[in-house]
This record gives structure tokens, C-alpha cells and sequence, in this order.
């Protein structure tokens, strides 16, 4: 009787990759069979990424990047309609999913770090979100952006809070009533990214954006990021008070003593961080 040698199981490929340049930690998105759609354990792996860079003092800023030609599609559509079968229709699951993603979404905003988006092609839905939602963006000439949600009766309503804080409203509601995609020149002058390079050069040129901020004090860009997004849900008065108590806060910091020296002594400060 003949015996068969079961066959190790091949290694699963990783959705996420991290490497470092630097101090600068770079997040990939692995899944460019799928569009780097953001399934429900990509959505998993990225936010857990992002806990970790949080506690890693040798970490100053991130990059997230993809592999393939999309930047990412959005939701895992495939995934969200196997759950239809479920006895609520999916109702639980898709109310899990969406809370998650935007869990992730936040933590890209109260990282006290900065978080550059390098996007090499279309960003939709969910991907235009993420883009959205990092502190700044690097876009490929070939890029392009859009919520198309409305084009399969569902409308981006997550996508629209990051959006709907990046660019002014009239352009926001086109892109969300219309669906069609923008170009990555047209991002630029909406304000959506900060940056078009030819295509290839985005990846470096995100980490050299990212390496201008890593420069500085951690503590100060850390008290300053937080700042900035705060006093936006302000009011203007509201706003100038938070900010006098922040920069009165930020002025007995050791780093901005030394800072100051530095400057009236026409020398390279050295920063502690604190």
C-alpha cells in the first residue's frame, strides 16, 4: 500500500509589510490581487501597526504605502456579501466592519506622529478615506480619487467625514453625488495631497517628506498635531483660547528652550523630545 507524504502548507503571504528607512516605519498594503481592498483583517493589521509605531520611540513618522497598481479599492465587497446569508442579512457584521475601519481611521489621526500617504493609483471609497485621513499625501501623476459608492447604491458615508475635512464642500459633494474619479493634479489643487511626482517616485518622495518632519522635536510635533486637529471641531474663539493654552504649555518645554537658543545663537538645535 502506497503511503502519501502530506505536502507542507504553503506560507501565507503577508497583506501587511513593514520595514524601516530610517526612523521613518513604512506600512505596505498587500493585497494586490484584491486591489489592496481593505478587508477585515487588513483593517486588523494596519490599526495593530499603528498601536505598535505608537510605543516605538525609534519611530519619528510612517509611511503608508501599497503594492500593485491600485492604492486600494476600498471595502472587501466580496467579504461584506458573503454575510448576506447570515440571519440578520449581515446587518451585525457589516455594523462591525464599518466600526473598525473608522477605529483605524482615528488611529491614524491621534497618532502623535506624522502619517504620510504615498498613493500610486486609484485610491476609492475607503482608500480615498485612508488617504484622507493621513496627515499628508504623496500622489503619483497616474493617481486618481474617488468615492464611487453612489454608482452601486451605496453612498461613501464613511469616506465622506475624511473627505469632507480635507477639501472644501462643493468638491467634496461632487465627488460624492457624481462617484467619477478625480486625477492626482486635481487632488493637489483641492487639497486632498500635497504633492504630485512622476509615477515610481512617489514611495521616496513620501519618505522624504516624512524624514522633513522626523527632523523635529517629537514632543513638539506630537503636541502639535493633536492641536491641530482639536481646534478644527472648534469654534474661532474657542479655538484661539485652546491655542494660546498650547503654545503657553509648548513655551516651557525643553525643546522649545532650546529651540529659541538655537535660533538667536545661529546653530543646529539638539532636541530631547521633551
Amino acid at each position: 500500500m502506497s503511503v502519501r507524504t502530506a505536502r507542507p502548507a504553503a506560507p501565507q503571504t503577508a497583506i501587511l509589510l513593514r520595514e524601516t528607512a530610517g526612523s521613518i516605519a513604512v506600512l505596505t498594503l498587500n493585497r494586490p490581487a484584491a486591489r489592496n481592498s481593505l478587508s477585515e483583517g487588513l483593517i486588523a493589521e494596519l490599526h495593530g501597526a499603528l498601536e505598535e509605531v505608537r510605543d516605538d520611540n525609534s519611530i519619528r513618522a510612517v509611511v503608508i504605502a501599497a503594492n500593485g497598481p491600485a492604492f486600494s479599492a476600498g471595502h472587501d465587497m466580496k467579504e461584506l456579501t458573503a454575510r448576506r446569508s447570515d440571519a440578520d442579512r449581515g446587518r451585525a457584521y457589516f455594523a462591525q466592519i464599518m466600526n473598525a475601519c473608522s477605529a483605524m481611521m482615528q488611529a491614524i489621526v491621534a497618532l502623535p506622529k506624522p502619517v504620510v500617504a504615498a498613493v500610486q493609483g486609484i485610491a476609492t471609497a475607503a482608500g480615498c478615506q485612508l488617504v484622507a485621513s493621513c496627515d499628508l499625501a504623496v500622489a503619483s501623476e497616474n493617481a486618481s480619487f474617488a468615492t464611487p459608492g453612489v454608482d452601486i447604491g451605496l453612498f461613501c458615508s464613511t469616506p465622506m467625514v475624511a473627505l469632507s475635512r480635507n477639501v472644501p464642500r462643493k468638491q467634496a459633494m461632487e465627488m460624492l453625488l457624481t462617484g467619477e474619479p478625480i486625477s492626482a493634479a486635481t487632488a493637489k489643487n483641492i487639497g486632498l495631497v500635497n504633492q504630485v511626482v512622476a509615477a515610481g517616485a512617489e514611495r521616496d518622495a513620501a519618505i522624504a517628506l516624512a524624514e522633513k518632519v522626523a527632523r523635529k522635536s517629537a514632543y513638539t510635533i506630537k503636541l502639535g498635531k493633536e492641536a491641530f486637529y482639536r481646534q478644527a471641531e472648534m469654534s474661532l474663539a474657542d479655538a484661539y483660547r485652546f491655542a494660546a493654552e498650547v503654545m503657553t504649555e509648548n513655551m516651557m518645554a525643553r525643546d522649545a528652550e532650546e529651540g529659541i537658543g538655537a535660533f538667536l545663537e545661529k546653530r543646529e538645535p539638539k532636541w530631547q523630545d521633551k
